[in-house]
Order: structure tokens, then C-alpha cells, then sequence
């Protein structure tokens, strides 16, 4: 970038000091796309995510500065707009090519910059800036500059945030990701099971609210054992991509280890979280893994609310451990099962109880 004049020099420096202080994906994109739109003087900056549900990949807005106003996804999160892939072609051409970069103009003269993030050997993102102008050479360094300074700051956050074998989420960033969702939560959406605040199921069916859901997959110690430990890592794997296509893109899933996943579950209501669960379920049991053929899940549910994750991954823990003892391959809700006198309303831990 040794052409940017010195009037451009501070204010770059003060974005690259502002971008590299994060230790989130979202707010890294957010300084990124801020900087890009103040120094370039452009019409519009979108982030865009892609991902893949039911063989098909789709691409999300997860954020755009437009008209100097920044909306992000949290914001029209019960519609969760999504469009397919092919309906991109300039995101396309990048995949088919493994490109860096594609310029297009529109047939209104429009400039379009589209610049793919690549992760793993894979676009999962794409940055895409409009302008009425054509793009100056300047300006081009200090977009080229900012982003690859992005990209190779989103590499490292990836590495210390992602399970290594699934890609998922670790354990490590499941607490910081938990804190965001409960801080998220209005006062009435909290799911208090204090004994003055219980709520009727008839209330929590209509009530929007987030929820964490311990899954475990039925039996994998005799998958390892009979199989052996590469193609449990397959089944782990296989069972980590059948969690993306079932959930979307701003739910958040970690791997905790072993067999067990954690999910939670954004801004819908219990109702729709039930079915959304047992879709999940359904889409395990469904599926052939190879050489090991069916697999089932059970899973434990519970809603969020103001208490400590370690409360809450407890309570969602009993009601996956009931549904374990019930005959697996089932979901169960916490909530529901103290309602009914099945379980009683407090912090126990399963870790002494052998499943398999």
C-alpha cells in the first residue's frame, strides 16, 4: 500500500488497530466492513455466508452498511432469509475458478467488487461492495490491504474457536457464545422455574425465547469398538455436517467433546423448537453411515435463561439422561419433565452414569 497518500495513512492505521483488537467472528467482520465503507466512500458493503443444508448451499446476509446505517442478521432472525447459491453467479465463478477476486459491472453501470473469504480450502463467506464509480487503483489497495489483513486474522480466530476434527465450535467458546444469548434475552422471555414464576406450556408455546440442547449420540462406544476409532471420527464428522444442514446459520453448535454436542438455539418458540430438535433427530436416523449404517441421537433441551451455564447445561443434562434411560433416539424437555413431577428442579450431574 506504499501509494496511499498521508492523509489516508492515520485513519487506516487507527481501522487496522480497531480490527485486530477483536476475538469474535461478527464483530471482526463488522470493524472490517466499517472500514472498508469510511475509507472508500462506497455505495453499499454486504458480508454474505454460505453454507450447506440438504445438499444445497445457500448464501445469507449476515450483515451490509448501506446509506451510512449498519442492520445485521439479529435483526430479522425469525425469517431467516437465506437464497440459493446459483443465484450468485459472480460467488459461483469464484468457487468453479478458486479466484481471489471478481470485478463485474452491471448493464446500469454499476461497479461490483466480489472479494470470497477462503477457510479449509472453502468459501465460506464473501464480502461484496458496490460503487458508482469504477474501483481507482488506490482504493483498491486499501481494500485489498484491509482484507487480507481480515482474512488472515479470521484464520487464527478459527483456529482457537473450531474442534479440529468437525469444525465446530470447541468447548472453549461455547461460554463467551452463551453469555451473548443470555444477555440477549428480554425479561419476558426468560424461562424461570422458580416455584412463584412457573408458567403454564400453554405461555412457552407462544413465547419466543432461546433454548440449549445437549445431544449424544446412542451407543458410540460400540460404534469405536466394533468398528474402531476412524470411522467413529467419520460418524463424528458425518454427524457434525447433519448438525449444519438442521439448524441455521446464526444457531450456534459446539462439539464438547467425545460424543456430545451443544446447541443453542435462537429467537423461536417452543413449539417450533421441539420440532426443530426432533427434525435433527429424524435426519440422524434417516441417514446411512457408511460401513456403519444407522445411528441414532437423544437429546435434552432446555430453555435459557438468567441462570449460570453451568445450571443450565446441568438441567439439560437431566433431560438428556432421561431420555437415554427411556429408550434413546427420543428429545426430552427439561422444563416439561419438572412440570410433571419426573424430575425435581435443581443442579444434578450424570458424570458417574455409564450410557452404553
Amino acid at each position: 500500500m506504499q501509494d496511499i497518500d498521508n492523509e489516508m495513512k492515520k485513519p487506516l492505521l487507527k481501522h487496522l488497530v480497531e480490527i485486530t483488537a477483536h476475538r469474535e467472528h461478527s464483530r471482526l467482520a463488522l470493524s472490517v466492513i466499517s472500514a472498508l465503507y469510511q475509507l472508500t466512500n462506497v455505495q453499499e458493503i454486504r458480508m454474505l455466508d454460505i453454507f450447506n443444508m440438504r445438499e444445497t448451499h445457500y448464501v445469507q446476509e449476515k450483515m451490509v452498511i448501506r446509506d451510512g446505517e449498519v442492520h445485521t442478521i439479529d435483526e430479522h432472525t425469525s425469517d431467516d432469509p437465506k437464497e440459493p447459491l446459483s443465484s450468485y453467479p459472480a460467488m459461483m465463478a469464484c468457487i468453479r475458478n478458486h479466484l481471489n477476486e471478481y470485478l463485474e459491472t452491471t448493464e446500469d453501470g454499476e461497479h461490483i467488487l466480489w472479494l470470497p473469504v477462503w477457510l479449509h480450502g472453502k468459501m465460506n463467506s464473501c464480502v461484496e461492495i458496490r460503487s458508482a464509480k469504477a474501483f481507482e487503483t488506490q482504493m483498491l489497495d486499501v481494500i485489498h490491504g484491509i482484507f487480507h489483513v481480515f482474512c488472515n486474522y479470521q484464520s487464527l480466530l478459527d483456529y482457537s474457536e473450531r474442534d479440529a476434527l468437525t469444525g465446530l465450535f470447541n468447548r472453549k467458546t461455547f461460554d463467551e457464545q452463551f453469555t451473548k444469548y443470555a444477555f440477549a434475552i428480554a425479561p419476558h422471555e426468560a424461562h424461570s422455574l422458580e416455584k412463584n414464576d412457573r408458567r403454564h406450556d400453554d405461555d412457552l408455546d407462544e413465547a419466543k425465547g432461546h433454548w440449549l440442547a445437549v445431544v449424544d449420540i446412542d451407543h458410540f462406544k460400540q460404534v469405536n469398538d466394533r468398528y474402531g476409532h476412524l470411522y467413529g471420527d467419520e460418524v463424528l464428522i458425518l454427524m457434525a455436517n447433519i448438525l449444519r444442514a438442521s439448524f441455521r446459520s446464526h444457531d450456534r453448535i459446539f462439539r464438547f467433546g467425545g460424543e456430545e454436542f451443544v446447541i443453542l438455539l435462537r429467537s423461536t418458540t417452543l413449539t417450533d423448537a421441539r420440532k426443530i430438535f426432533d427434525r435433527f433427530r429424524q435426519n440422524v436416523q434417516e441417514y446411512d453411515f457408511p460401513q456403519v449404517g444407522k445411528v441414532t441421537v437423544s437429546l435434552g433441551f432446555v430453555g435459557i435463561s438468567r441462570e449460570t451455564p453451568v445450571v443450565i447445561l446441568g438441567h439439560a443434562d437431566q433431560s438428556l439422561y432421561h431420555a437415554k434411560k427411556n429408550g434413546r433416539n427420543r428429545i426430552c424437555f427439561y422444563e416439561e419433565l419438572v412440570n410433571s413431577g419426573v424430575l425435581h428442579s435443581g443442579i444434578t450431574t450424570n458424570d458417574t452414569v455409564e450410557f452404553f
